[in-house]
């Protein structure tokens, strides 16, 4: 009986096509407007190679921090190369700003001096740069001051101080070689994009529309909302079974279509979840049976037709998804800050939060602490429901 009434219900809530549309097309749909939308907003915003150029005066060749960290910026070799640096004469750098070639140039004199005509995106990270590299000279500066005040404060030979200002000289060398890349570097494409924040909220509303899915299935076997309730109420089969098959029913539905939206983005939309894609699965299958509780709950608790109890399960949705940034990717950290218990209790922020702790950091702690979170949810869920369940009684069928 267990497995006939599996099979029913299998059959019953695949041909529902509002079911199979907010189901599977929805987010499908979705995710597609969200790859034409913000694909893109990142490719403009990528941090392109900025052409500079410097005077190569005797101030910038008696500078060892600036030489170094220039170089290190501008050698072709490096990936993360910030600059296509040009050394030239003052004249020649001139006659390059006006025609456009470069972004600026900049002059050591008593202090560094960068000429632009413009500002922008790369004249601020070019006075940027070069406001680090300052800081950084002049912290190497009252390094090799003070190694040599100590050491003529020692026990120094008379005929040593030429050795000793050459040793000097040297480590602090080494010192600047080591130190002395300004702090800046491209993480526009290695950190977390605007599209994957808005997938990891799009699977956690897929998990969570399953909840339509659990909410019919529990409809179905209710003698005030359906025929086939009524039948269920008056079979001598134990109810358990019948609620227990039908809704596992809808859990298979609903994993099958989070399967066919993780196909469909990674193959087709080519999104890179990283290289956890197993604990992400894990963490969509807890996701999806957090949702589908979410509508066995509203099911039993609300005493209203499908389209209220649709409308219930929809709206809780957009809302927490809302929360956890799908419609602005700083609501969730706003959220965070001004009221972090709301976060606590949304399943959805628990799904996104669990695919951030992923992605940030190395330990998986954060990770199993929403895993923890969204099946005690779940639980809570389904505890509410089997007391609601309990206390239904019928005067007349």
């Amino acid at each position: 009986m267990f497995i006939h009434n599996l099979n029913y219900s299998l059959k019953t809530l695949l041909k529902n096509k509002i079911l199979i549309f907010w189901t599977f097309a929805f987010p499908i749909i979705l995710g597609t407007f969200f790859k034409m939308a913000f694909s893109n907003i990142e490719n403009s915003e990528k941090l392109d190679i900025i052409d500079i150029a410097i005077i190569e005066n005797d101030e910038f060749k008696n500078s060892d921090v600036f030489k170094e960290s220039f170089k290190t910026l501008s050698d072709e070799s490096n990936k993360d190369r910030l600059f296509n640096t040009k050394y030239v004469d003052e004249e020649k750098a001139k006659e390059m700003l006006k025609n456009d070639e470069i972004t600026g140039y900049l002059i050591l004199e008593d202090e560094p001096k960068i000429i632009v005509n413009t500002s922008g995106i790369n004249e601020t990270i070019l006075n940027y740069v070069v406001e680090e590299i300052a800081q950084s000279e002049t912290i190497m500066q009252n390094i090799a001051q003070k190694k040599i005040q100590d050491a003529i404060s020692g026990t120094i030979q008379f005929n040593s101080y030429d050795v000793l200002y050459d040793n000097i000289y040297n480590e602090v060398t080494n010192i600047i070689k080591e130190n002395s890349e300004a702090n800046i570097e491209d993480i526009s494409n290695s950190n977390l994009s605007y599209t994957m924040i808005e997938f990891y909220t799009l699977i956690a509303m897929a998990c969570l529309y399953g909840g339509i899915l659990g909410m019919v299935a529990i409809n179905q076997n209710l003698p005030n909302m359906s025929n086939n309730g009524k039948r269920v109420a008056m079979s001598p089969t134990p109810k358990y079974k019948v609620v227990f098959s039908s809704v596992l029913a809808s859990y298979i539905i609903q994993l099958i279509g989070i399967a066919l939206l993780f196909v469909y983005t990674i193959f087709v939309l080519d999104v890179d979840y990283g290289t956890n894609l197993s604990l992400i699965i894990l963490l969509a299958v807890v996701g999806c049976l957090a949702g589908l509780s979410l509508g066995v709950a509203v099911a039993t608790i609300f005493k209203a037709n499908d389209n209220f109890k649709t409308g219930i399960v929809i709206s809780f949705t957009m809302f927490g998804c809302f929360l956890s940034g799908m419609m602005g990717i700083t609501m969730k950290y706003i959220v965070d800050k001004n009221i972090p218990i709301l976060n606590k209790l949304n399943p959805a922020s628990m799904i996104t939060d669990g695919f951030y702790s992923l992605y940030y950091y190395d330990t998986l702690d954060r990770y199993y602490f929403n895993i923890i979170s969204l099946l005690i949810f779940a639980f809570v869920m389904i505890g509410i429901s089997t007391i609601s369940l309990r206390r239904q009684k019928y005067d007349n069928i």
